[in-house]
């Protein structure tokens, strides 16, 4: 694998590989097309994995009259869940080790679906309760790993969250791969502060008392806090709440730099944002203009100015 890219599991069909139940794919161009510049994908088709053929009969999530949920072929009545469900056990262990940054789901399936999947009742009525059997012990076995099913990355925040996730892992892998030392998540830490505080107030503090007493206890006890934390942190949502508060967190930086006029057009800027005037790349290029005009250099190295590529425009529509 290319270690300057995301490490990203994706279901197969999604890039376009015919591995759907009717011989036919998902293929969905953000996930391939656009995400694909900058990831290394690591595809997976529970269905087709397990061994079942393309095509084949439907599956779906069906619960018993005792609350069980099953995965069967309605047709035949034939009920597969145990296999799928130690064919996902092994398949985990195997995706751990390629150390992922985060996954794509195929949203609606019964193998792959991460939420809302049908389940049907003993009358055939079905209900959008599910979770589908791969993606179930996906997420029982990488719980804070970063998520998300093709559909709701059409929604700009939950978008531009996950893949501001995906971006910082994989800065953090690289890093360490790089040099794995106390420093390398002092470093690591210090140009993350922004962006962890945007995401929680508490989360951000309590990292720092952890990094800043990193030397008392063994690198890799830290490490894996500081992981966990880290990834605590990335799956709680930004709001513009908390978009704001960071933003006047950085004006201070600014104090005995900007002139009077200065400051009351970037705190215009932020007030517009707040009240959905303009989105955050609004303030946000006008502080970059700032970072660079009085050579700031401890901002400058604030990934939250840049958590990701400008092309991907993100911060156009949140």
């Amino acid at each position: 694998m290319e270690n300057n890219k995301i490490r990203l599991g994706v279901s197969s069909c999604l890039l376009g590989e015919k591995v759907r139940y009717d011989g036919g794919h998902q293929f969905n161009h953000y996930v391939t097309n656009v995400l694909g510049e900058y990831v290394e994908f690591v595809p997976v088709c529970p269905e087709v994995e397990v061994g079942l053929p393309t095509p084949r009969a439907s599956l779906r999530l069906v619960k018993t009259a005792e609350g069980q949920v099953r995965l069967v072929f309605p047709k035949s009545g034939e009920d597969i869940t145990e296999r799928m469900e130690a064919w996902a056990r092994e398949r985990v262990k195997h995706l751990a080790e390629k150390n992922l940054d985060g996954f794509v789901f195929k949203s609606k399936s019964p193998s792959s679906g991460m939420e809302r999947v049908k389940v049907y009742d003993q009358n055939g009525v079905p209900r959008k309760t599910g979770v589908g059997v791969f993606a179930r012990i996906f997420m029982e076995t990488f719980p804070l790993l970063p998520v998300e099913e093709e559909g709701r990355l059409n929604d700009p925040g939950l978008r531009e969250n996950f893949i501001a996730g995906i971006f910082t892992l994989q800065r953090l892998r690289k890093a360490l791969e790089e040099k794995n030392s106390l420093g390398t998540i002092v470093d690591f830490h210090t140009q993350h502060k922004l962006l962890i505080l945007s995401h929680s107030d508490k989360i951000y503090r309590e990292m720092g008392r952890l990094v800043a007493s990193g030397k008392h206890q063994p690198f890799d006890e830290l490490l894996d806090q500081y992981r966990t934390l880290l990834l605590q942190a990335l799956k709680l949502k930004t709001t513009v709440k908390k978009q704001v508060n960071v933003l006047h967190h950085i004006i201070g930086y600014f104090k005995r730099d900007l002139s009077a006029d200065e400051k009351i057009e970037i705190l215009e800027l932020i007030d517009n944002y707040r009240n959905g005037l303009v989105p955050l790349i609004v303030p946000i290029t006008l502080i970059n203009h700032y970072v660079r005009k009085y050579d700031q250099d401890y901002l400058h190295r604030q990934v939250y100015l840049n958590p990701h590529p400008k092309e991907l425009k993100l911060l156009n529509h949140i």
